[in-house]
């Protein structure tokens, strides 16, 4: 079960944040998961090979999602890792996993999108033009709140989900045939 969580998260997104530029921009297939990231495949085909994001690629696939994410798009996925999603309460991915949550998962891996193609580059300049900040709409109707954090010297982004709780981008910038992922190190929770 938890490895079928970890594939769901994977789907969403998987980046780990290097920076306002993001690693991945000097590497046309950066690695995430130990595996690399094609600029050529969607983002399901690549996601599914990464071993950071078993959960969340299992997720995608309960929640009846993988179609969508292997549409055109373009999407923008902050992708939670496994780790992301350990650090839920015991037994909470088990739960959602389950038929009957399936609405709720849904709910919050859609939460995880936002239509468009957002690169760490346009994310900046949003949340410079915003005076600090700037608001997404997600593809499940709620907003995150993007805003610029320091790192070991190099500026990056959180996201501050609808219920207060705050997550880093890792990695920035993993480009895919139909939009971009950034991996996130916490699960973002809508309303």
């Amino acid at each position: 079960m938890r490895k079928f969580l970890f594939m769901v998260m994977m789907a969403a997104a998987s980046l780990t944040f290097t920076g306002v530029e993001g690693r991945a921009q000097g590497n046309s297939n950066p690695m995430v998961g130990g595996a690399p990231m094609y600029r050529t495949k969607n983002i399901v085909e690549n996601a599914v090979n990464s071993a950071d994001h078993t959960t969340l690629v299992a997720a995608v696939k309960a929640a009846g999602l993988v179609e969508t994410l292997q549409g055109k798009g373009p999407f923008t996925v902050f992708a939670p890792t496994n780790a992301a999603f350990a650090k839920l309460p015991a037994g909470t991915v088990e739960t959602l996993v389950r038929p009957e949550n399936k609405g709720t998962l849904t709910g919050i891996l859609t939460y995880h999108v936002v239509a468009g193609k957002y690169d760490a580059k346009k994310l900046m300049k949003l949340i410079k033009q915003g005076g600090g900040s700037a608001t997404l709409k997600t593809v499940a109707g709620g907003t995150l709140t993007a805003r610029t954090h320091s790192m070991n010297g190099m500026n990056g982004i959180a996201l501050t989900d609808e219920k207060g709780g705050t997550s880093m981008v890792t990695t920035a910038d993993v480009f895919q045939s139909n939009g971009v992922i950034h991996v996130v190190d916490t699960v973002l929770m809508p309303r």
